[in-house]
């Protein structure tokens, strides 16, 4: 099922678009199908226009300030930072976006909850000898945060799974949490948190949006732009995906 999660976005993306109007142009031997694709990959890869999508996709829930957070009985930090990548003749975990793990650790040392709960992604193609929630966790205790307040899930794939992981873990206490997972990524995680029974705080960081002036290399298209684009469409995709599972009850 994994696969087929991140698999069909791929069809819907901005750059499959671009690569189909181009083989068609091509095949056909017509000129608008190849002006068409061209258009949509300077559009989609400007960072004026997808900054300003981006910009939309992860501000739609306002962050609130630590002291503005009530304690709660459990910080959920969601995964999704750590890459496992080859490094010369080894192979190791770095930091892809660390920001989710920095959050849920200024939240518990701000005493916010007693439980800090990271959420154990272990995906079918990765060689990482240990789990995410695994590594996340001695990385916070090597921080200093007491080993005993901090839980990891069983093994997860997606969001649902982790939101699924989650209430297995706190099924006989309070289901009041502060969720932490990237902003573009929060309202999908949200609902499916809610629908499960929890109370959310959420806690949205990672913003990719820079706050900065507009200069003129807004307007000229870079691989950055594009991936922003094509971040926003499979995050859409995702939530629109959830939503209909949600209408048709499949998640009860």
């Amino acid at each position: 099922m994994i696969y087929l999660h991140k698999f069909l976005p791929t069809f819907l993306s901005p750059i499959f678009l671009v690569i189909i109007l181009a083989l068609y142009g091509i095949v056909s031997g017509k000129r608008r199908p190849i002006i068409l694709a061209l258009s949509f990959l300077f559009i989609f890869s400007t960072p004026l226009i997808s900054d300003r999508i981006f910009y939309l996709m992860e501000n739609s829930i306002q962050r609130p300030a630590l002291n503005e957070l009530p304690k709660v009985e459990a910080i959920v930090v969601l995964s999704g930072m750590i890459s496992y990548v080859k490094a010369g003749t080894f192979s190791v975990n770095e930091w892809s976006d660390p920001d989710r793990f920095f959050g849920g650790i200024d939240l518990i040392r701000q005493n916010k909850a007693d439980l800090l709960i990271f959420t154990e992604a272990s995906l079918p193609w990765s060689r990482s000898k240990i789990a995410e929630g695994s590594y996340l966790k001695m990385r916070a205790i090597d921080l200093g945060i007491d080993n005993k307040k901090i839980l990891v899930t069983d093994e997860v794939q997606n969001t649902n799974d982790e939101a699924i992981a989650v209430l297995k873990l706190l099924k006989n206490v309070d289901l009041d949490i502060i969720l932490v997972t990237s902003a573009f990524h929060m309202p999908r995680a949200l609902d499916l948190f809610e629908g499960k029974g929890f109370k959310v705080t959420p806690f949205p960081v990672d913003y990719k949006v820079s706050d900065r002036d507009l200069t003129v290399m807004d307007f000229l298209p870079s691989s950055a732009g594009l991936n922003k684009t094509s971040v926003a469409t499979r995050e859409m995709i995702g939530r629109t995906y959830y939503k209909v599972l949600s209408w048709l009850n499949i998640f009860g």
